[in-house]
């Protein structure tokens, strides 16, 4: 198995690197390159499930380098892994970081600034016989709006930044890792999803949040939630908030989960269904399910855990209730033009 992970990140890094070479007319003979022919990638909102290469080269990768130009991929945590909640010995490989351009062609519906931006992503990637045979990519797409200008949320409860990668730099695991620590942090994964799955006992939140992580701990969390820092900071402007909006919760299960090294994460699709009956980011509260996807990516140091960063598919859960962001966004972006234009 070692060999076959060090086999599955050659094989993605590569494709990684001809397809930040490549133009935009030339990503077709990448993806035909490093990809099946039945290729299936899974996206955040508006872009959902692509099947094929064709399908994901026209409506995702094409777009995106014409509207961010001289695209580059900046990654903070590259790692592969056995999937543990399959038993076919199927591999994966993750990527996170940011894709960095110059903003300078609309991309759906949100204008360009002619300024360098980051589009923060995470990337889950199966390899079967050395090829990419299907990837889940979750991006914070209100991140972009907000360096363009517009913020299509509330005020939220934690940071907005440019989220930085893992605090000691070892996220970039070209490298062979070590067995026992890769199943040292999947197990620490594990025993906090235990630890945290149960919202009624006894321990407080902060104490609860203590089994499993270190009290410096730094949750990144997505554009309209934003980041925190310390549990008990946390636990006020995060995790509280989240478990007072939500009376109740379905737990899906998750696609994909695995670790390497002191890092791990899994995605799901979707991860949760939720009733949000206290309301949540500012919507109404309903007595409805909606879903939830998530990637959680995880730093472990020691025993517990000490960085996470989070990516929820905002989009789609606000478009299950009636809100569509993109749409949002372009009427505030024209809003914000006219208001500079009666100023002049």
């Amino acid at each position: 198995m070692p060999q076959a992970l060090q086999d599955a990140k050659q094989c993605v890094f590569a494709f990684y690197q001809a397809l930040d070479r490549a133009t935009v007319q030339d990503v077709p003979k990448v993806l035909e390159t490093y990809c099946s022919a039945d290729y299936q990638w899974r996206g955040c909102h508006p872009f959902n499930e692509l099947e094929g290469q064709n399908a994901v080269s026209d409506q995702f990768w094409q777009p995106l380098k014409t509207s961010l130009k001289k695209l580059q991929r900046r990654q903070d945590v590259f790692m592969a892994g056995e999937n543990s909640l399959a038993s076919d010995g199927s591999v994966w490989v993750v990527s996170m970081g940011h894709l960095m351009g110059l903003f300078d062609n609309d991309w759906l519906g949100i204008a360009k600034t002619g300024r360098m931006a980051f589009l923060r992503y995470c990337e889950f990637t199966q390899v079967v016989e050395g090829k990419i045979a299907q990837s889940a990519m979750f991006m914070d797409i209100p991140g972009l709006m907000v360096q363009a200008g517009v913020n299509p949320f509330m005020p939220q409860t934690g940071a907005q930044l440019i989220q930085p990668g893992p605090m000691n730099h070892s996220g970039l695991m070209l490298d062979e890792q070590n067995a026992e620590a890769s199943a040292k942090t999947l197990s620490v994964i594990n025993q906090m999803i235990t630890d945290l799955g149960n919202w009624d006992h006894d321990l407080s939140l902060e104490e609860e949040l203590a089994l499993s992580w270190h009290d410096d701990m730094i949750w990144w969390g997505p554009t309209g939630i934003g980041a925190s820092y310390t549990i008990e900071r946390y636990a006020k402007q995060h995790s509280g908030v989240f478990r007072s909006s939500f009376s109740e919760r379905v737990f899906n299960g998750h696609v994909c989960k695995f670790a390497e090294g002191e890092f791990g994460g899994f995605f799901g699709w979707p991860n949760l269904s939720l009733k949000p009956s206290g309301g949540f980011m500012g919507l109404p509260a309903s007595d409805k399910f909606f879903d939830m996807r998530v990637i959680d990516i995880y730093r472990r140091d020691g025993e517990k855990l000490a960085e996470n960063w989070v990516f929820i598919d905002l989009l789609h859960f606000f478009h299950q209730q009636g809100i569509d962001l993109l749409a949002r966004n372009q009427y505030l972006s024209a809003e914000t033009q006219c208001d500079i234009a009666l100023r002049i």
